[in-house]
């Protein structure tokens, strides 16, 4: 099949591994990639916003399936215009991309499908940022409700910080405010055709940019799969599973159908699991940043049958997907300055050696090829992601092989998975 992959991301570059790893001689193709994506994939030059665009490579190149990766396009209609032209796309409409693109619209559906989340307040101005602060109290939570690449939340117990960070999207419309919810993050991925779910496996990510969950959010500086400790709570991943379908996906799923808006694609559900049970901090219209990177290099099921099923609303055809015995851990490389200005055009080396290590496969974030050299070209540069035995087994790998990586000022977390290794 004839598959065109949107984005230019590790996630992207984890969904076309994941398609080349199926041995099936898929012809893979993508827009705009980077220099990782180019050694795996056919790199076309197309806009990932024109929907018309995108559509007539499509039909010229007998594309069978176009899998959307980021949200931008989602949020941009990208995946209307495509099914309008009859052509099978993994992704959701606009309508629908708003339950990542709007936080409001999110609460809102949340609200009518019953689905346990935190108490939030829509708020327009400084004045109504203050008065929702203290209604809630410290931790502050504040989100800007639109896209803002994972960086427009915060959560502080500095209440001056926390209306400075509302003041700097309130220019673009209105921040909600929440309440802080305690307790232990948990990333779900559920492919969706619109009427049936079918979950992936458990994932958990870090958001913050240092060691010890300290600095500033980010888009992710790494991950881990499966999450050991689920059974010492649910007596096993499967129970957990269940109860986030049936209480929070399936819920939200049948609600946007309801409403003529049905989710073709991944809802991602952001977790948390408090004293009063497992509630959602967020949902998302996409594969997640990082977690992609570790949960499919674990999948067994042949990803593009579940997509295209997904797509052609056959889904139900579909077993729940199977996943690997093994765990996989992700570390990312982030360029200096990241996130609030990260340095570009710096020279990496290394991969080679990295990719040496037993286990151990490098997905790209931000990459070019320059002169023959290989140039960051943004924040998270690259994902050193490692499989093992155990998550001290993957970690060692992990850590190992970045170790043998070169990026001048690069950075990344020493602690990811340390505390269940």
């Amino acid at each position: 099949m004839k598959i065109l992959v949107l984005g230019s991301g590790a996630r992207e570059h984890a969904i076309v591994l994941a398609l080349a790893d199926e041995g099936a001689g898929h012809e893979v193709f993508a827009a705009p990639g980077n220099a990782g994506i180019a050694r795996d994939a056919t790199i076309v030059d197309v806009d990932m916003l024109d929907g018309a665009a995108m559509s007539s490579f499509a039909n010229e190149n007998g594309i069978g399936l176009v899998v959307v990766g980021p949200e931008a396009p989602l949020v941009a209609g990208v995946a209307d215009e495509l099914r309008e032209r009859g052509i099978p796309v993994f992704g959701p409409g606009k309508a629908a991309a708003q339950l990542e693109g709007s936080k409001g619209f999110a609460k809102r559906i949340m609200d009518e499908a019953n689905v346990p989340t935190g108490r939030a307040a829509r708020a327009a101005s400084a004045d109504e940022v203050a008065a929702a602060l203290d209604e809630f109290g410290a931790p502050y939570v504040v989100k800007a409700d639109g896209l803002a690449a994972g960086k427009g939340v915060i959560v502080t117990d500095d209440r001056a910080a926390a209306i400075a960070h509302a003041e700097e999207y309130l220019p673009g419309g209105p921040v909600l405010i929440e309440e802080f919810l305690s307790g232990p993050e948990v990333s779900l991925f559920f492919l969706s055709d619109g009427d049936t779910v079918r979950a992936l496996s458990p994932a958990q990510d870090f958001k913050r940019a240092l060691d010890g969950d300290e600095g500033p959010n980010t888009g992710g500086m790494g991950a881990y799969s499966p999450l050991p400790w689920l059974a010492d709570r649910f007596g096993d991943e499967a129970a957990f599973v269940d109860e986030v379908t049936n209480t929070i996906a399936l819920p939200v799923i049948r609600q946007l159908d309801t409403e003529g808006t049905p989710f073709i694609g991944l809802l991602y559900a952001g977790l948390i699991i408090t004293d009063d049970g497992v509630k959602v901090i967020e949902f998302n219209a996409r594969f997640g940043d990082p977690e992609t990177q570790i949960v499919l290099p674990r999948l067994t099921t042949p990803l593009s049958q579940l997509l295209l099923d997904a797509a052609n609303g056959t889904l139900e055809d579909q077993p729940a997907p199977s996943f690997s015995d093994e765990v996989a851990v992700t570390v990312v490389l982030a360029s200096e300055g990241y996130p609030e200005s990260p340095v570009k055009g710096r020279e990496i080396t290394g991969l080679a050696e990295a990719e040496a290590v037993e286990g151990v496969h490098v997905a790209h974030a931000a990459t070019a090829e320059r002169d023959g050299r290989l140039i960051a070209t943004g924040g998270r540069v690259l994902n050193v992601v490692a499989r093992g035995a155990d998550i001290a087994q993957a970690r060692a790998r992990a850590y190992e092989a970045i170790s043998r990586i070169t990026l001048e000022g690069g950075q990344f977390r020493t602690d990811i998975a340390a505390k269940v290794a």
